[in-house]
């Protein structure tokens, strides 16, 4: 049974919305971990692997983009703070006709890290189709999703 939440905590009490105040939260390490994947055909999926695509290093461009994704989630969703992330990384695994990109936040600070994993998984993603789509435009990008989180009041999470 999901319990009643008796206030939203991205809205004032005039109902506006607020960045939520974290400001008496203790600093803890606190960790992330989101992925995601993206199918594609045969063809495109091997020159990836090969490293012959023709805008370079997809995997390598992917990471970065990814990492820097991270370093800037507060830019782009317009109530998380703004947070010096101690960690960033983004890894890629190739299964069957995709890749599966996980990535990780993590910093010792006062709000978890959540959404710069989940953004970090994503815009890695987005970078992949970016350098690939020249060799196949129907990619499909899919199961975003946070895997688990650990630190702050509400403890540690994994995906059930």
């Amino acid at each position: 049974l999901l319990k009643p939440m008796t206030k939203l905590t991205h809205l004032d009490d005039a109902g506006n919305a607020a960045m939520v105040d974290i400001t008496a939260k203790d600093a803890t390490v606190r960790e992330a971990v989101a992925e995601g994947r993206i199918s594609m055909s045969a063809e495109a999926l091997a020159a990836i692997k090969q490293g012959v695509v023709k805008k370079g290093d997809v995997l390598a461009t992917a990471r970065i983009a990814g990492i820097m994704a991270a370093k800037k989630t507060s830019e782009l969703i317009p109530l998380c703070h703004p947070l010096a992330l101690s960690k960033a990384a983004v890894d890629f695994d190739f299964e069957g006709d995709g890749i599966r990109v996980t990535a990780l936040a993590r910093l010792t600070g006062q709000t978890g890290v959540e959404m710069e994993a989940m953004t970090a998984a994503s815009v890695a993603l987005l970078a992949i189709y970016d350098m690939a789509k020249a060799l196949d435009k129907g990619m499909v990008i899919s199961g975003v999703r946070l895997l688990s989180k650990s630190g702050g009041k509400s403890g540690d999470w994994r995906t059930p």
